[in-house]
């Protein structure tokens, strides 16, 4: 038993080097640079407490990219899923080309995220295709494009990351949907019900435990965004997130103390959004 036990811990000894060098020991010195005043190019840095995690609190800066993370979280999580749960629902139907469209669906979340925003850039900059086509249908584009206004950079980011992101989670609640079974579906045929009663009844009820993991896991991600902005709009015009004030704070004013005290009050608030819906998951389950 002991041997076993050994040739396991030896076998997976190259993944815990891997974490304790690479994911543990960051995480930890991290913790520690976030209480003291360490710049790059600074010779020495002392401890200062929580004084970085004061600033923060009274930085207008991280405020706004707070409150920024949080209008991307909550106007893209809802969106993002409705649509995601009507197209598995369409997409599971028999027809012809079903195959197709699911590939098409999939495609943008398997497509590097920086071709994409590029892409989108594009599209949305003064002359683009979705700014002449606001034009056509009446709707008075700003004047230097969509990403180039505080009233609509944001929500231009968000409106692309829905496109990107709806494809994955489709799949996902096409896989629930699949493991749904069908004798349920056939005795509420027998029992008169419409497709609206047997959704409500049948399907939301059972896709429960899959809507919770996407809710969770596309949580996280949001929280994270990052990739999106510094492309398109490098945190300007109202567009600056917590991950982009991180980033800025770190590697473009190199005070990595204050970075990190800002990388974990990220980290608790998605900590603590990640507890809730886990304990909402498991509430769910039991009941």
């Amino acid at each position: 038993m002991k041997l076993r036990q050994s040739t396991g811990i030896l076998l997976a000894s190259p993944w815990i080097a891997t974490f304790l060098i690479f994911w543990f020991f960051p995480l930890l010195y991290s913790l520690f640079l976030s209480f003291t005043d360490y710049r790059l190019l600074k010779p020495s840095y002392e401890w200062i407490g929580f004084d970085n995690y004061i600033g923060l609190f009274s930085d207008p800066a991280f405020i706004d990219s707070i409150k920024n993370t949080f209008i991307f979280v909550i106007g893209t999580i809802p969106t993002t899923t409705i649509i995601a749960l009507l197209l598995a629902i369409l997409i599971a139907r028999n027809f012809t080309g079903r195959t197709l469209f699911r590939s098409a669906f999939f495609m943008p979340s398997i497509t590097s995220m920086v071709v994409i925003a590029l892409i989108f850039a594009n599209l949305y900059s003064r002359g683009g295709y979705i700014y002449l086509l606001a034009k056509m249908l009446g709707i008075i584009p700003p004047d230097n494009g969509f990403l180039l206004s505080n009233k609509t950079a944001l929500l231009s980011v968000m409106a692309m990351d829905i496109w990107m992101s709806v494809g994955y989670y489709m799949l996902l609640f096409l896989a629930g949907l699949k493991s749904i079974p069908i004798e349920l579906y056939e005795a509420a045929d027998v029992a008169g019900a419409g497709p609206w009663r047997k959704f409500c009844s049948i399907t939301l009820p059972l896709l429960k435990p899959v809507t919770l993991f996407i809710i969770v896991i596309n949580t996280i991600k949001s929280f994270q965004i990052f990739i999106e902005i510094f492309v398109m709009t490098k945190g300007k015009y109202g567009t600056s997130t917590t991950v982009y004030f991180i980033y800025e704070s770190g590697l473009s004013r190199f005070n990595f103390g204050y970075a990190s005290a800002a990388a974990y009050v990220l980290f608790v608030i998605i900590a603590i959004f990640s507890f809730l819906q886990f304990k909402l998951m498991r509430q769910e389950k039991i009941g």
